[in-house]
């Protein structure tokens, strides 16, 4: 005997109840994926994010798109030109070994080229350029200024190894990605001088290369989209005149040179040589005796 009524609704069962249920754990499932795949659709296709913000902060020119990390490319190679030309002539002054006066050598020489071509690239695309160094690059070149001796050479390789270090990277990521031609030709250039005043550098025997490995280790890279260069030209560049560095009462500044013409090719002038060396050989003739005349009696 029942003392109360069903609990069941007019016109449901029990059953309808169970297959409700599981249609609305269903719907709670269902909306929770949602969630959780809905924001990492929405993120790839927002402003500010991959390729919305490449083409939000390229600009076109005749050469080629240029991308905001095309001119903190430019800016980089600059910068390194106004510090680097100074601290190679003062290695080339003060120097104790030979090893890093050569390092000097180069130092000067890679720079003041490649000073010249950022200068050129920059003037034919109406871009600005700083006119001297960075707060931390004239850091650098007073503590070489402070230091003698063996500690002057130790810090000379190690401070522009470690900077060549992270310019590099830079180098060959905007020559692997880059649009605009005048660009990557500033990145061929801007390779080979890195290279080898890298190579010069580590000749000396003084780089430490466990503190170059803990710094890649624990340095963050910076964001390829805050750039100090400025946002370039809105619309197709006419001619412009490069910015003349103003000087500074402590550091030398690059002069502006033009670039050096190319050598000529070795192997013309060897094969020139090897073809003047070579004698012609004369004809070997056949010669006969002559036949006496014979008379007869």
């Amino acid at each position: 005997m029942r003392l109360f009524p069903p609990t069941t609704p007019p016109g449901a069962t029990g059953h309808g109840f169970r297959v409700n249920g599981t249609a609305l754990i269903v719907t709670g499932l269902v909306a929770t994926l949602a969630a959780l795949v809905f924001p990492l659709w929405s993120y790839a296709d927002r402003s500010g994010t991959g390729l919305g913000e490449l083409n939000a902060q390229t600009v076109s020119t005749r050469f080629g798109p240029l991308s905001a990390t095309d001119r903190l490319f430019i800016t980089k190679v600059r910068l390194a030109g106004l510090w680097e030309l100074p601290a190679g002539q003062q290695a080339e002054e003060r120097a104790p070994s030979k090893a890093v006066e050569t390092a000097g050598e180069h130092l000067v020489e890679g720079h003041t080229f490649l000073d010249a071509r950022v200068r050129e690239v920059a003037a034919r695309m109406n871009l600005e350029l700083p006119s001297q160094p960075n707060a931390q690059q004239q850091g650098w070149l007073r503590e070489l200024t402070a230091a003698r001796g063996e500690d002057y050479e130790q810090k000379f390789a190690n401070i522009l190894r470690r900077a060549h270090g992270q310019v590099f990277s830079l180098v060959a990521q905007v020559r692997a990605s880059t649009r605009n031609a005048l660009v990557r030709e500033l990145a061929d250039d801007a390779n080979t001088t890195v290279l080898d005043h890298i190579k010069v550098l580590e000749a000396t025997g003084l780089v430490d290369f466990d503190a170059l490995a803990r710094d890649g280790a624990t340095a963050s890279p910076p964001p390829a989209t805050r750039s100090p260069a400025p946002p370039g030209p809105t619309s197709v560049p006419g001619s412009a005149t490069p910015v003349s560095p103003s000087p500074t009462p402590s550091f030398s500044l690059p002069p502006a040179v033009s670039r050096p013409k190319p050598a000529p090719d070795a192997r013309k002038e060897d094969d020139g040589k090897k073809d003047n060396d070579k004698k012609p050989s004369k004809p070997k003739t056949k010669t006969t005796k002559p036949k006496p005349n014979v008379t007869s009696r």
